[in-house]
């Protein structure tokens, strides 16, 4: 950072407030204690040297509704362990601080799943097998009219025939089950399109019950990590 910008420590300020959880301008301002706009020319700067990046819902223009996250990995996992854990790191007592930040690695690990799965999506295009010919993807969220809440959907894409994908990935130990299929299909059903395709990504496979089911529904796709891997 020293070598890239003359504020290092505002610069570090941003990058923290975002990789501890501040997404929105407004909110990342509040931590740091700054202007909005003196904000935003930090992140402009920091997404041109692609630390940062700027996101909206998929197939949305709406400026606010933006929000910000950390796209460079290293910089997303520094940010959001070492910095607490310093004073044990610099004593060379590794495996105490290991202790501490194993607990977050699995929520750390969503992240960054869900862009290996969007890269694992594009691979499946490139090479003419994906069940839908999506232009771009993305992930996507906002308010379900029908229950006022909040809802997101990891990865969506469409395509200009009316087809749409929609995905699911889950960095966690336990099998996913019927319930995540049926709650994506059930937040698909906010959109309008005549064919639909479901993937569902999972660290760990999946239960009998919710693979019984994707094969009776016949476009769902599940993919474990494992098979990404050997692909």
């Amino acid at each position: 950072m020293k070598q890239e910008v003359r504020e290092p420590m505002i610069y570090n300020a941003v990058i923290t407030a975002i990789a501890t959880g501040a997404s929105r301008l407004h909110e990342i301002s509040n931590k740091i204690d700054e202007d909005t706009s003196v904000c935003a020319t930090y992140i402009k700067n920091l997404m041109a040297l692609g630390i940062i990046k700027k996101e909206l819902p998929y197939g949305e223009k709406s400026s606010r509704k933006t929000i910000y996250s950390i796209e460079d990995n290293m910089f997303r996992f520094w940010y959001r362990f070492v910095p607490e854990n310093t004073s044990i790191i610099s004593r060379g007592a590794a495996e105490l601080a290991y202790r501490r930040i194993a607990p977050e690695l699995s929520s750390y690990m969503g992240g960054v799943f869900e862009e290996i799965c969007r890269q694992y999506l594009w691979k499946l295009l490139l090479e003419g097998v994906c069940a839908v010919n999506f232009s771009d993807i993305g992930r996507w969220w906002g308010t379900n009219p029908r229950t006022k809440s909040q809802e997101e959907i990891d990865i969506m894409g469409t395509d200009h025939k009316d087809a749409a994908l929609f995905g699911e990935c889950k960095w966690t130990n336990e099998k996913v089950d019927l319930g995540v299929l049926e709650k994506l299909v059930g937040r698909s059903t906010l959109f309008h399109y005549q064919k639909t395709h479901f993937y569902l990504f999972a660290k760990t496979g999946f239960t009998e019950g919710c693979m019984d089911r994707a094969a009776e529904m016949g476009n769902v796709t599940l993919v474990a990590y494992e098979e990404m891997l050997e692909r």
